[in-house]
């Protein structure tokens, strides 16, 4: 980095810009390269980059997704950020949401146990999510026939503010399940349970 340019901008800015340009998450490696620093060096101004913004009440913050960071609109602002956009842009349905719910707790999965948990056909949904790169192929199931594996992508992290897929809240015990629900929910889901029971006994002849 050129002297004149260190000279002109503190390091915390130097970093503030470069994330600000990328917009999406970038490694401290990365940024490191960026600024022609060594990585020690990097994280250290990240992390005093994180104490400016909190020490001047900024509306930005910094955020670790996906392995990286990235700046983003601190959660006290959104109500007045939303106020740019008069229509809210609903990208993602609740039937497509469903299966990406689906495929986050449960990857790998096949696009067949998909439609055995939600109990109706997915192809729109899963090609929207596919369109929209929140998830992926991520392989074949050693299955007759070899179907294709899904799973989410660093799209999905990004865009839900997750860091690694270990953050994912944990989904509630089946008692925990059970006990919101009402008799018509209830044989929905005892109905479901069976075909996931089908499905698995039928997933292990195949295998044997």
């Amino acid at each position: 980095m050129p002297e004149k340019v260190r000279a002109e901008i503190a390091d915390t800015g130097l970093v503030e810009a470069v994330l600000f340009a990328a917009g999406n998450p970038m490694t401290v490696k990365e940024i490191a390269h960026i600024i022609e620093l060594d990585v020690l060096g990097t994280q250290n101004i990240i992390t005093r980059l994180q104490a400016e913004l909190d020490e001047r009440k900024s509306g930005l913050t910094l955020r670790q997704v996906a392995g990286g960071y990235q700046l983003a609109t601190r959660p006290e602002a959104f109500v007045t950020v939303e106020r740019l956009s008069q229509v809210v842009d609903r990208k993602i349905s609740a039937p497509t949401m469903e299966t990406l719910s689906i495929i986050a707790f449960k990857q790998p999965i096949t696009k067949a146990e998909i439609e055995n948990i939600r109990g109706v056909r997915i192809e729109r949904a899963l090609q929207k999510l596919l369109e929209l790169e929140l998830v992926a192929e991520v392989g074949r199931k050693p299955v007759l026939g070899r179907p294709i594996l899904y799973g989410t992508t660093d799209t999905f992290l990004r865009c839900f503010g997750i860091n690694t897929l270990e953050d994912l809240p944990e989904l509630p015990t089946t008692e925990e399940a059970v006990a919101g629900l009402d008799n018509e929910q209830l044989e929905l889901f005892q109905e479901v349970q069976h075909l996931q029971e089908v499905q698995e006994m039928e997933t292990n002849e195949e295998t044997e």
